[in-house]
């Protein structure tokens, strides 16, 4: 496979992303073409286009429409995000909910969501049906997470099945599409499926593990958002502590114990109480051994990410496919 395909199916979902929101409604377009300019990853188009080439497909501009319609489902979660979080900044820039204010980011966001049924008719049911299991499975996600962050019963398997839900759905779905839409067998669409599933876990852990220990200049935004908040990998409670949710599939209880102790006494020797609460929490986490073991889990799922391609045939996309896990847990925004 010609890395340049790659590049070019990639570039192809910018100019399709931008033709898309066109809109008489100035305002839209402004504030569409705003959150589209600020950059991204494409990390989940880049994982559909390659599943299709690495199911067997010989078209990479037959999947364009089809990915472009994820990375705008994914671009509407973010202007929607901001709203809830209050965020300012989105990847360096204002947000759109703080450049035009709430209600047309609100707005904003839900014409960019109408938009990826356009973006999806020409592929089908069966297609359809599972970019919208996506986001039903997303919007789920985003939920149960306010809802547990809200009653603090944010626990490990709380999120887990949040990280599966807000995260993993969309990776899942954008893979499952294109594996089938190159022409791939039950066994292969359910592999690169499966791989797109623990990537997608583990990219939500690194999020939350930058969320503590990243540098806010390369994030493009201020960390610690989600522990002020009581969510993510690491919990706030309301006495000021923290716990790990994340926790490995050996001892759990030996780790957590281990890591308690460690978090004590960061906090027995971290400054006074009219510090900042968050930023005396982050310096607590970041001398327990708690990201070291979030780590070690968001690894975890990158092995089984790459296990699961054991069942693709070898190819150059196969190969991308691999690189793209080293892409996801050494990352630093």
């Amino acid at each position: 496979m010609d890395v340049t395909l790659t590049r070019e199916g990639l570039q192809a979902i910018d100019e399709l992303l931008l033709s898309t929101i066109d809109s008489e409604v100035d305002l839209l377009n402004q504030a569409s073409r705003h959150i589209i300019a600020s950059g991204g990853k494409h990390l989940r188009p880049h994982v559909a286009l390659l599943s299709y080439l690495a199911a067997g497909g010989d078209d990479l501009m037959e999947a364009v429409s089809m990915a472009t319609a994820i990375e705008m489902v994914h671009t509407a979660t973010l202007v929607h995000d901001d709203i809830n979080d209050h965020a300012l900044l989105r990847r360096g820039r204002p947000s759109v909910h703080a450049r035009w204010g709430r209600t047309f980011a609100l707005l904003t966001g839900d014409y960019m969501f109408a938009k990826v049924y356009t973006l999806m008719a020409p592929y089908g049911a069966t297609y359809n049906v599972i970019m919208a299991r996506a986001c039903s499975e997303l919007v789920e996600g985003e939920t149960m997470q306010a809802v547990a962050a809200k009653a603090g019963t944010i626990d490990r398997e709380t999120y887990k099945r949040i990280v599966e839900l807000k995260t993993a759905s969309l990776f899942t779905g954008a893979a499952r599409m294109g594996a089938l839409l190159g022409g791939g067998d039950e066994r292969v669409v359910e592999a690169l499926a499966t791989y797109a599933f623990n990537l997608g876990i583990a990219f939500q852990m690194v999020d939350d593990i930058l969320d503590v220990v990243g540098d806010p200049e390369a994030m493009g935004k201020p960390i610690g958002t989600d522990l002020a908040q009581g969510r993510g990998a690491f919990v706030a409670q309301p006495n000021g502590k923290a716990i790990l949710t994340l926790q490995p599939a050996g001892d759990v209880s030996a780790t957590t114990a281990a890591v308690a102790e460690a978090v004590a006494v960061a906090e027995a020797t971290t400054g006074g109480e009219e510090d900042d609460p968050v930023a005396r929490m982050m310096a607590k986490l970041r001398t327990s051994g708690a990201i070291e073991l979030a780590r070690l889990q968001a690894l975890e799922m990158i092995d089984r990410a790459c296990a699961a391609l054991n069942d693709v045939p070898p190819s150059a996309a196969r190969d991308e496919l691999l690189s793209l896990t080293d892409d996801v847990i050494n990352r630093d925004h």
